[in-house]
């Protein structure tokens, strides 16, 4: 970390500012009114006004990343916590996982699959709510239930010209993206850690090698979205679609596999470094609102915008992002977090405005359950790095 970001600065106080919004309101808030305690699930959203959910279904997803979220909030003292991830995983275990070993998709207010889809971007939340919990419940049975996991993904979902495939549909859904993948390297990483099995981190290493050997586009420096069935970028009038906050996601996730990976004595790829800087290059010239200071939803590769509000989410990849950098600064980490703030006025405190328009115009709509896994990984994510960077000086 370069010495400039010192802390004892605003960047400190800004880091504790977002942990005491994270831990002493948005995750009891979502404890108390987003988990459907009577019948046994989680909410998808929660009305600004209201605090009640307007959606008449549950998704893996979500069941899966409020497994992971309230695995942390547990760690960090909140009570009942633990309460909900044994919650999501008896969800995950008796009302998701079909005979095959794979796990629906969607589900009514009670608990029945109304979609019994398979889809690789739900599974790999599966795999991270499994290594998330074994902090919480017996890590044996999770550990079971992650590599039965694995073997399904391996078995159904491998594509022949590499990596996985979207989902189970006939015919297979294109395009193919590369976001699921992206979420199961941190899927592995995550249960590498957790469970320590030398299978996890080998599929992480698959995971980067794929990233730089077929999605990664070195010419332009960017991450392509979208891909044909063998994985070549889908390109418009000779662009493609990027989406800075997977930038930034991928500079964050990158980072933890070297590190894991020097633990385990496992040399990361010499292009690694070069990936990193080329990905955080080109939202810096051309993925952040001038005016806001917001991360752009999506724009092509040739830097123009190609939708101009911001979601949430970036913002929270972006702060990750920004921390790692080698030239990180105070100023530079002090604007990701006051891009993130631009979404956190909301009344009752703990929920978030979702989007804003290219002006900062907030929308109304209710907050999806989702964007919590993001509010938590991105504020403990950075927190927990500038805790070490400082302490390590």
């Amino acid at each position: 970390m370069n010495e400039s970001l010192g802390m004892a600065d605003p960047v400190l106080a800004a880091s504790e500012a977002a942990l005491s919004w994270l831990r002493d309101s948005a995750w009891p808030l979502w404890l108390e009114h987003g988990v459907d305690w009577p019948r046994r699930g989680f909410h998808e959203s929660l009305a600004l006004d209201t605090l009640h959910s307007p959606a008449g279904f549950r998704r893996l997803r979500v069941v899966s990343r409020q497994v992971y979220v309230f695995a942390e909030a547990h760690a960090a003292g909140l009570p009942r916590a633990a309460e909900a991830v044994e919650l999501g995983i008896s969800f995950l275990r008796e009302r998701a996982r079909e005979a095959d070993g794979g796990y629906a998709r969607c589900f009514d207010l009670d608990g029945r699959i109304i979609d019994h889809s398979r889809d690789l971007y739900d599974h790999a939340f599966v795999l991270l709510a499994l290594a998330s919990a074994s902090r919480t419940l017996p890590p044996e049975r999770l550990r079971q239930d992650a590599l039965a996991l694995l073997h399904h993904l391996d078995s159904r979902f491998a594509h022949p010209r590499g990596g996985y495939a979207e989902s189970l549909s006939s015919p297979p859904a294109l395009p193919r993206r590369q976001n699921p993948h992206m979420h199961l390297l941190e899927a592995f990483l995550a249960a590498a850690e957790a469970f320590g099995d030398t299978i996890f981190l080998d599929r992480a290493g698959a995971m980067v090698r794929l990233f730089l050997d077929r999605l990664w586009d070195p010419a332009s420096g960017t991450l392509p979205e979208f891909f044909d069935d063998a994985l070549a970028p889908l390109r418009e009038q000779g662009r493609h679609v990027i989406e800075p906050g997977h930038h930034c996601e991928w500079i964050w996730l990158l980072d933890w596999y070297r590190r894991v990976a020097a633990r385990r004595s496992v040399a990361p790829p010499d292009a690694l470094a070069e990936a990193g800087r080329s990905l955080l290059g080109f939202v810096d010239r051309h993925g952040v609102n001038p005016r806001l200071g917001t991360a752009y939803d999506e724009i092509w590769s040739d830097g123009s915008p190609k939708t101009l509000g911001s979601r949430l989410w970036p913002q929270t990849e972006r702060l990750k992002a920004e921390v790692l950098r080698p030239d990180a600064t105070s100023a530079g980490v002090a604007r990701a977090y006051s891009a993130l703030r631009r979404y956190l006025p909301v009344t009752p405190r703990g929920l978030w405005f979702e989007r804003l328009d290219q002006q900062g115009m907030a929308s109304t709509e209710p907050a999806p359950a989702s964007s919590l896994y993001h509010l938590t990984a991105g504020i403990l994510g950075a927190h927990r790095h500038l805790r070490r960077s400082g302490a390590s000086r």
